[in-house]
């Protein structure tokens, strides 16, 4: 093999390690609390389980490593999804207190990252800011359905 496709073959191999790195990683991880069937604060539909967050009636994001550290989601975006198919976002999650029935929220930090590097590398969202933190707007906040 030429030098050119020794690095192309690393490279691709790297690359697949690292997918695979960040799906196996996953699910363990994922906190019981953010698992089921939730409403959020606009009416939407959502279910969320080991291996994909459904926002009803048809968008996915098949998730792949949950950042229990930064309290962060990095998922592929479906094929189908209606706009960014088969891109990359960070799904930052945040827990509140005092605001029952809505126990945590989510931001859809970047949802068009071209890998799930440069996903993971985007700066969350402000939790310190729930109202205005997710680029300006509030974090969706979920109750339990």
């Amino acid at each position: 093999m030429n030098k050119v496709a020794i690095i192309f073959f690393l490279f691709l191999s790297l690359g697949c390690k690292t997918s695979s790195r960040l799906i196996s990683d996953t699910q363990k991880k994922i906190p019981q609390e953010l698992l089921g069937d939730f409403k959020d604060d606009y009416g939407i539909m959502y279910t969320i389980n080991d291996s994909v967050w459904i926002q009803h009636p048809g968008i996915k994001y098949h998730l792949l490593n949950y950042n229990s550290k930064g309290q962060f989601f990095i998922a592929k975006n479906d094929t189908a999804n209606p706009g960014e198919a088969g891109l990359y976002t960070r799904i930052d999650i945040t827990h509140f207190e005092n605001m029952e029935p809505f126990l945590w929220g989510f931001c859809l930090t970047v949802y068009n990252a071209v890998t799930a590097e440069e996903a993971a590398a985007t700066p969350s969202g402000d939790r310190n800011n729930p109202k205005k933190g997710c680029g300006g707007y509030p974090f969706s906040r979920m109750k339990r359905q």
